[in-house]
């Protein structure tokens, strides 16, 4: 790299003008674009990946700007030499430092002469140190004492590999200017040579890059606390998968209750995860026979995603499980599920429904908590079920339930489920969704075929929340 105060060398003429003009559009363009995107990009903060990308858009901006000041020196070409400093080591009148925040303003240059121990600095240099640009310049033995302890060896070896074995210089190194600030400069230099190959002095181009490191540290920290929030997303959403499969019933096909007898429900279910969301929810199905040989149906759904939601949903399942095991009817069961959630540390609500079918009498006892009601079809027709009474679980202490009873008949299909199984969809609008699926229920063999149905119908749609599906047909 030739000196920049070599007198003897022709000054490098610019490049055509219109197409260094073009780049420069290009670049105020790509600019504007930028910036665009970092508007978008700006909310609360609270998303690691959204402060990520924040911090990269400012450090595109920063670098941009540099560039687009980079592209207007090539055009307009280097600034005249005024006559005084012709001679490069004469004492000249410091310069009229170039407006704040300016590229120009945050690069700067020197040449330290080895025979005199003279130093020449451009007023952007003084700018850049935080000297009084009245003061003489530093000399080479004297710059370190603006450094920071820790840089200082560093400096002193890439001066003197500059010196000694004509090296030339490539580095950074942090300063303490006057006024306590401390700023990252960038430094790349080489030896100006004599006749007789030895070094006679060196001169440096120095460049603040205090805000630039800056940025790129900003980026790289954004970007660990990405990946680190990415873990930790991926560590839950296992460990909620694992403890959801460990309590949903581990059949996956076709199941029928209870196990011995003529009059036995044909059961399927069905989970559909979000597709929205890498969370697991709360959703829950299960079918149970009890020790008085019905069998005991329930769906339901705790607000909420991740670990602690699918823990406090293994909580309620176990215990509805419990309860029913020991005979609790479904309205009582209702009210003590309603106590539990009330008396934990974690504030929660929830929603369900749960069925006690007695094959014997084909009668089906029934209780919801805030939850949609089972449809049934029969005869290739549909209809919701009259909803007794029943708010939100954990919602009002000492809610009481009430509890309803159906008399089904041989192919009679009752369908149960979570919201969010019609995506798009709630309340009547759902259920209108749903019922129109009656025809082909009335076709179906097993309940196997109308989970499958329900699936082909709702599962290939976009689903903001997880949902679940129990269907029984009975025999």
């Amino acid at each position: 790299m030739p000196s920049h105060l070599s007198a003897d060398r022709p000054a490098a003429q610019p490049p055509a003008r219109g197409s260094v003009d073009a780049l420069i559009s290009q670049a105020r363009r790509l600019m504007g674009d930028v910036d665009a995107v970092r508007r978008d990009a700006q909310r609360d903060g609270s998303d690691p990946r959204e402060r990520w990308q924040r911090a990269l858009c400012d450090l595109a901006l920063h670098q941009l700007s540099d560039l687009d000041e980079h592209l207007a020196q090539l055009r307009d070409g280097p600034p005249p030499v005024p006559a005084a400093v012709e001679t490069p080591l004469a004492p000249t009148a410091v310069p009229e430092p170039p407006r704040p925040e300016s590229l120009l303003s945050r690069v700067g240059s020197a040449e330290w002469n080895l025979l005199t121990d003279a130093a020449s600095w451009s007023g952007e240099l003084y700018q850049i140190l935080g000297r009084d640009p009245a003061a003489p310049p530093l000399t080479l033995d004297e710059l370190p004492s603006l450094v920071l302890d820790e840089d200082r060896p560093g400096l002193t070896a890439m001066v003197t590999d500059c010196l000694v074995d004509a090296k030339p210089i490539d580095g950074e190194f942090r300063v303490v200017r006057p006024d306590g600030v401390v700023r990252t400069v960038h430094m790349m230099g080489e030896p100006v040579l004599d006749a007789d190959g030895g070094t006679a002095s060196m001169w440096a181009v120095l460049r603040d890059v205090s805000e630039l490191r800056r940025s790129q540290r900003t980026v790289s920290e954004t970007r660990d606390s990405l990946q680190r929030h990415r873990h930790h997303a991926q560590t839950e959403r296992r460990l909620a998968v694992e403890l959801q499969e460990a309590v949903l019933p581990p059949w996956r096909g076709s199941l029928r209750l209870p196990h011995q007898g003529p009059e036995t429900l044909d059961l399927a279910a069905r989970y559909l995860p979000s597709s929205t969301s890498a969370l697991i929810g709360g959703d829950w199905y299960d079918a149970l026979q009890l020790s008085d040989g019905a069998t005991l149906l329930s769906v339901g759904d705790l607000t909420g995603h991740g670990v602690a939601v699918t823990s406090g949903m293994a909580m309620l399942l176990g215990a509805l499980r419990g309860m029913a095991m020991a005979g609790t009817e479904p309205g009582q069961l209702m009210s003590l599920l309603n106590q539990l959630l009330d008396a934990t540390v974690q504030p929660a609500l929830g929603s369900a429904v749960c069925c006690r079918y007695r094959p014997e009498t084909r009668t089906l006892t029934w209780a919801q908590a805030g939850h949609p009601a089972p449809l049934l079809f029969r005869d290739g027709t549909g209809r919701l079920l009259s909803a007794p009474d029943g708010v939100l679980l954990g919602a009002t202490s000492g809610a009481s339930y009430g509890q309803a009873e159906e008399t089904l008949e041989a192919g009679d299909v009752l369908l149960l489920h979570t919201d969010g199984l019609v995506p798009g969809h709630s309340g009547a609008a759902a259920v209108d969704q749903l019922l129109d699926l009656a025809p082909r229920f009335g076709e179906a063999r097993t309940a196997q075929d109308c989970v499958r149905m329900v699936v082909e119908k709702f599962g290939d749609s976009e689903r903001t929340d997880d949902a679940c599906v129990l269907i029984a047909r009975t025999t």
